[in-house]
């Protein structure tokens, strides 16, 4: 057969609404569109003329998943233009509630959205009657993960207590306490699901990606760090905007990302892994060396392992800080107003979150930019579906799909973050 086509009309799985569109002719690609069409809901215009304080609430609604990226970027952001500094237990409490996502999401994903595709069922439903301690697993780790969300964030979706200078209230010691013998928990799932994970049949497919994440001199990344990557970037968040550049194609809402005179490159928790491996917590590191998974990994396959590390990392690091918590005296910095421009990237769990506002001095948002994770992923995902469907040709049409399908959720796409404005432009015959 000459010609084929491969459509794909709604991914399932995966965070808001997307399609796939491959037309093959002469046994090679001719077109192939990781499509991206949820309408884009212009945080970026609606934020101008807002109070700086309404940026982490207002950001907070872009994602039900990773609500506390969204307003820890925003912090980020409007503190580097407010000249402010937040340290000490306050800077590890937003740690904590940052390992509350990271379990919670990282949970959803490897259990219930990606681990059907490696166990040959559609969805989550279909393992729960064949595998319930899996299912239970997911659930029970993720309630760890939204146990701290609830205490620290004060709701476990779109979250209401985390503002610039730190936070609404801050919870007892006695509070966070409560939850130890839960994360202890949570933490011998996340172990054996390493272990479980490293089972898995995954494709034999690597590339030479470019990873890109976050570089901290003394802890594995979350809120700060240098940009880094496998190649030789090492800049800080307010260069952002120099090295990486974002085109509007046609066929998605959210803009693709990529670096300046190199192309597309690669976020999330495999780029992570691969640039911050002595960065994790000893058991993290020593799982992941037992199931011989270590940098550099390039199958983005194995993306489910390094969330699962992740995960043991997460228990670790939120036990870590609960058992060195004392309660600070005040549950915020305080800070005075002035016109500036602020930039903040923090790890959201799908990759870097890049936001940059400018302030008039009444605090007035002037401008804002958001940059989400998935947007970034784009060209590597379409990169990756060109080279993987054009080395497997030969499989039966329902397993390429699938397999089409499964090489977009490695990257655990967010798709209703599609925060841009974009240009209109009507062409009329």
């Amino acid at each position: 057969m000459k010609s084929r086509t491969i459509k794909i009309d709604w991914l399932a799985r995966v965070e808001g609404e997307g399609a796939l569109n491959v037309k093959i002719k002469d046994g090679k690609i001719a077109d192939l569109k990781f499509k991206i069409f949820e309408p884009p809901r212009f945080f970026e215009a609606f934020m101008r003329g807002r109070k700086y304080s309404e940026a982490p609430d207002i950001t907070a609604r872009i994602c039900g998943i990773c609500p506390i990226a969204y307003q820890m970027s925003a912090c980020h952001a409007m503190e580097d233009a407010l000249g402010v500094k937040v340290d000490g237990q306050l800077r590890a409490l937003r740690r904590l509630i940052y390992c509350g996502e990271w379990i919670e999401s990282h949970a959803l994903h490897v259990f219930l959205l990606h681990a059907p595709d490696f166990l040959g069922y559609e969805d989550a439903i279909q393992i729960a009657r064949d595998h319930p301690d899996i299912v239970r697993r997911a659930l029970q780790l993720k309630k760890a993960g939204n146990s701290l969300v609830t205490l620290l964030g004060g709701r476990e979706i779109h979250p209401i207590n985390v503002r610039v200078g730190g936070f609404y209230s801050v919870p007892t010691k006695r509070e966070l306490a409560s939850l130890t013998e839960k994360l202890k928990a949570a933490r011998d799932i996340a172990v054996e699901a390493v272990r479980w994970t490293a089972t898995l049949p995954f494709p034999d497919f690597e590339r030479d990606y470019e990873f890109v994440a976050l570089r901290h001199p003394d802890e594995y990344p979350f809120n700060e760090g240098r940009l880094v990557s496998n190649r030789g970037l090492d800049i800080a968040a307010h260069e952002y905007d120099k090295y990486f550049t974002e085109e509007h194609v046609a066929h998605s809402t959210a803009l693709h990302s990529h670096i300046e005179g190199r192309g597309a490159y690669f976020v999330g928790p495999l780029a992570r892994v691969n640039l911050n491996f002595d960065k994790l917590s000893p058991l993290a590191r020593e799982t992941a060396v037992s199931v011989k998974f270590k940098p550099p990994c390039r199958n983005p396959f194995k993306s489910i392992i390094a969330r699962c590390v992740e995960l043991v990392h997460s228990c670790d690091e939120a036990l870590r800080i609960i058992a060195e918590y004392e309660m600070p005296d005040q549950p915020a910095v305080q800070f005075q107003m002035q016109a500036a421009t602020g930039y903040g990237c923090t790890e959201a769990p799908r990759g870097i979150l890049y936001h940059r506002y400018r302030i008039d001095d009444q605090g007035l948002i002037l401008d804002a930019k958001i940059v989400p994770p998935t947007s970034q992923n784009q060209g590597s995902i379409e990169a990756d579906l060109r080279e993987f469907i054009s080395a497997n040709l030969n499989l039966p049409a329902d397993k390429l799909q699938w397999q089409c399908e499964q090489t977009i959720r490695n990257y655990d796409p967010c798709i209703s973050c599609s925060t841009h404005y974009l240009k209109l432009h009507l062409e009329r015959m």
